[in-house]
C-alpha cells in the first residue's frame, strides 16, 4: 500500500529537496506539489492523502493556520527555517518537525515515525533475550594488520563490499575483513545472525521494523532477496 504524499511550500528548492528524497522510497507516491497553500486546500478535500509535508512560514496562509482548517487531518511533517514554531507544532499532532537545511538522515529519520501507521509496516516483536556461552560472546576476524576482537553484540549487520565484508557496528565504526559470509556465519550465534541477501547478513537484535521486502535498522534499509526471504519471515514468525 502505497503512501499518498502532498508537499506544500512557498520555495521551488525546497520542495525540490523534499521531492528527490521521497523518490528514493517505492512506498511514497508524491500526488501534487504546491507553492500556494490555499490551492493545496482544495486539492486535499477532494482527494484521500496520507501524509503531508508542510512549510510553516508561508504568506497566504501558515502551516499551523492550514492544518487548523483541515476537517479531516493527513499526518504532518512540518518544515520549516524557524525551530521556535517546534512546539506549536507538535501540540497539533504533527509527526515530526524538519528545520532546513533537511539532510537525507533526518528525512529518513522523520519518515520512520510514519511507518507504524501505515498497515504494511510490520513492526518486529522484540527478540527473546539471548544468553550466549562465553566463549560465543565475540569473535576474531583477520583484519589488514591482524586480527581483532569484535563483539557480536556490537555488530548491527554486515555487508559485501568486492573481496571484502564490511562489519558494522553499533558505535558508528567498522571493521573490514577479508573472510567470506559462510566462514563468518559459521562463527556467528545462529540466534542472533541471518542472512537475507548475498550482500548482507543482520542481526535480528537490532531490526526495527519491516517494510515489503526490506529490513530498517534506524535509518538504514537493506533489501530482503527472495532466496532468503522465505526463511527470514519464518524466523520471525510473519
Amino acid at each position: 500500500m502505497e503512501i499518498k504524499t502532498v508537499i506544500i511550500d512557498d520555495e521551488p528548492l525546497a520542495i525540490e529537496v523534499i521531492q528527490n528524497y521521497c523518490s528514493t522510497l517505492p512506498e511514497i507516491s508524491v500526488l501534487k506539489c504546491f507553492n500556494n497553500p490555499v490551492e493545496a486546500l482544495g486539492f486535499i478535500h477532494k482527494n484521500s492523502v496520507d501524509l503531508v509535508f508542510l512549510d510553516i512560514q508561508m504568506p497566504q496562509l501558515t502551516g499551523l493556520e492550514f492544518i487548523d482548517t483541515l476537517a479531516y487531518k493527513p499526518m504532518v511533517i512540518f518544515t520549516t527555517a524557524y525551530p521556535q514554531y517546534a512546539v506549536e507544532g507538535f501540540e497539533l499532532e504533527a509527526i515530526d518537525y524538519l528545520v532546513k537545511p533537511i539532510s537525507y538522515k533526518r528525512f529518513l529519520k522523520a519518515f520512520n515515525k510514519v511507518n507504524p501507521v501505515k498497515e504494511e509496516f510490520a513492526p518486529v516483536p522484540a527478540p527473546a533475550v539471548v544468553q550466549l556461552p562465553a566463549e560465543d560472546n565475540f569473535v576474531f576476524v583477520k583484519a589488514e594488520y591482524g586480527s581483532v576482537k569484535i563483539f557480536v553484540s556490537e555488530i548491527t549487520y554486515i555487508q559485501g563490499l568486492k573481496d571484502y565484508l564490511k562489519i558494522n557496528l553499533n558505535n558508528g565504526k567498522y571493521v573490514l575483513t577479508l573472510s567470506n559470509f559462510k566462514g563468518l556465519m559459521d562463527k556467528l550465534p545462529e540466534k542472533m545472525f541471518i542472512r537475507v541477501h548475498n550482500s548482507y547478513i543482520v542481526n535480528l537484535s537490532y531490526v526495527d521494523s519491516v517494510q515489503r521486502n526490506r529490513i530498517v535498522i534506524d535509518t538504514l534499509r537493506i533489501p530482503v532477496s527472495e532466496s532468503y526471504k522465505k526463511s527470514f519471515f519464518e524466523r520471525l514468525g510473519l
